[in-house]
């Protein structure tokens, strides 16, 4: 089965309006651990979340989070002996840290209201200990 394709549906007001575009989201999420170049970011995308981003999608949306300043490319890069000088690598910055926060807690309330309304099963209950 086809891994499904992102739509790069991004409000106009921040990048994010009141929530962040999946493709912002997934981007961050790339980049919580640490900087990557745009390829290196659309694998772990794939791998991690089974979407894949196109390069329109992923380059769209690198361009809006750089103007927003939720990434910053990176100043410093690996040994050019093992890289390509051609390509860019991006970090998070504190505002992007803080928007996936933002936008995990509103996806974690949203899962708690898909539960409560039985769409999802609940929390496994803790073993008890007796």
């Amino acid at each position: 089965m086809p891994k499904p394709q992102l739509a790069d549906t991004v409000p106009q007001n921040l990048p994010s309006g009141p929530h962040l575009s999946s493709a912002m989201f997934y981007i961050l999420l790339s980049l919580a651990d640490g900087q990557k170049h745009g390829y290196g970011i659309m694998r772990e995308v794939e791998q991690r979340q089974a979407v894949v981003l196109g390069p329109g999608t992923l380059y769209g949306a690198i361009k809006r989070m750089l103007e927003a300043g939720l990434i910053g490319e990176a100043e410093e890069r690996p040994d050019p002996r093992l890289d390509d000088q051609r390509r860019r690598y991006y970090r998070l910055t504190p505002a992007g840290h803080a928007a996936a926060v933002a936008e995990a807690t509103r996806l974690e309330g949203l899962v708690s209201q898909a539960r409560a309304k039985q769409l999802l099963p609940g929390p496994r209950p803790e073993p008890s200990s007796t």
